[in-house]
């Protein structure tokens, strides 16, 4: 039996990945230097005049030597005029190596990667008079381990185009980005480790809150977004007393972190502890010592991502919601319909329903009625939706339902289109990641030899990609020329499907949803 979709790398959640492919360009040196943080930069714009690029700005010091595993440091100011004009080094993580539906253009650049990573990059139009730019603040997906904002798939000219100021931001991953340790819990002034990738972003916020309007941007009207890991950081940011007043929106891709508890301090202390003695350290000071290539080796285990701390997150993301402690912004989120995935060879029926039964006891009935696998080809469509619903679709579901619930306006999407492709790219069909290019309208990068895009494709990124920018704007995604996409309650659940056509109507699988989260609190 051919398994479909079938993602047989291991590492759950490294699934953001980023692309080298890139059009040709159509930059010439910009003749103007903008005075941010730090000092003067210029950079490049369009042939055309309408858009000015600029790559690999500094929002913090580097991250290196006695800066290892601390809160991201002001920026090291620099003499003369910076040429911005390539993109910052991806954060420490392995080279890119192409696995299941993510062909070249996925794959973060080969090189730069390294400590050193704590870059930006802005698209900014054209203005008209003295009237600001809404901004776009982009954060990529990685399963916290990879990933970087060099990529192709995230060129933000396109949006640009349409009025909006595109930000990409670096953060720090894996071990570098989020090890807690009670030596590094003890040596800061807040009590709290771990979740340096995190802070990295909320360091780069403060930098668009600062100089944005040196470029043309709106500082106050701000939209975070993210997709997989960077969906999950955009929830943490929501959730975060540290990300208040930074932002006025939020765009939420497949991820949050309400069914699955992110780890807590002294869980997170203990990982650490474990990363120290696979590294042979005695302390601290021998930790930062470590080359960086060391720790990429043997730092890994015991690294899951953002950490319940204290201080970047006071208590758990569910906590905060249900106490409406949250930063209140309208909410755009929603998930892929064929995004699950499986680690290694899929059960038979009967492995199915024997750990369906071991590991729901009196609750596997109704599992299996929800989930079923009666017929091993059954028993696989089964194992890829749970998987999918719970990594991402229940995450993303109870969100939407704890806002709706709580009055503020959200939009629910479901990704259908099952993305035109060649040989054993063509099983993968609505595939983690693939939504992106269609909604920030970047189709132009995708390699058409191994995914022949038509008509439809065209069509549905530039409906996407009119409601995301119309989102950015104004926090409600219709406009015209759009289809309805109504706002979501917890009564109809009505969403939009965005696929061969789009439509609206009620989210097909809201009560398997409700039942899966019940099972995983």
């Amino acid at each position: 039996m051919k398994t479909p979709r079938l993602f047989r790398k291991s590492g759950l959640l490294l699934v953001c990945l980023l692309s080298t492919i890139s059009a040709p360009s159509l930059y010439a040196q910009a003749d103007k230097p903008i005075n941010v943080s730090g000092g003067l930069i210029s950079g490049t714009a369009t042939s055309d005049g309408t858009i000015r690029l600029y790559k690999g700005i500094p929002f913090a010091a580097p991250p290196v030597g006695a800066l290892r595993w601390r809160a991201p440091q002001p920026v090291v100011p620099w003499s003369g005029v910076r040429s911005c004009v390539t993109f910052g080094a991806s954060p420490m993580q392995t080279n890119p190596a192409p696995f299941g539906p993510w062909s070249a253009e996925f794959l973060i650049p080969n090189e730069p990667i390294s400590e050193d990573c704590l870059y930006l990059n802005v698209w900014a139009p054209a203005q008209s008079g003295t009237k600001k730019s809404p901004v776009l603040v982009w954060i990529y997906g990685g399963g916290f381990g990879s990933g970087g904002s060099g990529c192709a798939i995230y060129d933000g000219e396109a949006m640009a185009r349409k009025g909006i100021m595109f930000v990409s931001v670096n953060y720090r991953v894996g071990p570098f980005g989020f090890l807690a340790h009670p030596e590094l819990t003890k040596e800061s002034s807040k009590g709290a480790s771990g979740n340096y990738g995190l802070m990295d972003q909320i360091a780069a916020l403060h930098w668009v809150k600062r100089n944005i309007a040196a470029l043309g941007g709106d500082p106050n009207n701000v939209t975070i977004a993210g997709q997989s890991a960077g969906s999950m950081s955009v929830n943490c940011l929501v959730a975060s007393p540290l990300a208040k007043g930074l932002f006025t929106k939020a765009i939420a891709q497949s991820g949050a972190n309400f069914a699955r508890p992110n780890p807590s301090l002294q869980q997170a202390e203990a990982g650490g502890l474990t990363v120290m003695k696979a590294l042979g350290a005695q302390s601290l000071a021998e930790l930062r010592a470590k080359p960086a290539d060391e720790i990429l080796k043997k730092g890994q285990g015991g690294i899951r991502g953002p950490v319940i701390d204290g201080y970047v997150l006071p208590q758990s993301i569910a906590t905060i919601f249900a106490a409406q402690q949250q930063n209140d912004v309208p909410l755009l989120t929603g998930w892929n319909e064929d995004e699950g995935m499986l680690m290694g060879k899929p059960k038979t029926a009967e492995e199915y329903r024997q750990q369906a039964e071991k590991q729901y006891g009196t609750n596997a009935a109704a599992y299996l009625q929800q989930y079923p696998g009666s017929t091993d080809t059954e028993a696989t469509r089964s194992q890829l939706d749970v998987s999918r619903d719970q990594i991402f679709g229940a995450q993303n579901y109870a969100w939407a339902n704890v806002q709706a619930g709580q009055g503020k306006p959200v939009y629910v999407y479901r990704f259908t289109r099952k993305i035109p492709a060649t040989g054993d790219y063509a099983q993968y069909g609505a595939f983690h990641t693939g939504e992106v290019a269609y909604a920030y309208d970047n189709l132009k990068f995708i390699d058409r030899s191994l995914r022949p895009l038509d008509k439809t494709d065209d069509e549905l990124t530039r409906t996407m990609s009119g409601y995301w920018a119309n989102f950015i704007k104004t926090g409600n995604p219709n406009g015209p020329g759009l289809p309805q996409w109504p706002t979501y309650n917890t009564t109809q659940k009505p969403v939009i499907f965005l696929g061969d056509t789009v439509k609206t109507g009620s989210l097909p699988d809201g009560a398997r949803l409700s039942f899966l989260l019940g099972l995983m609190k």
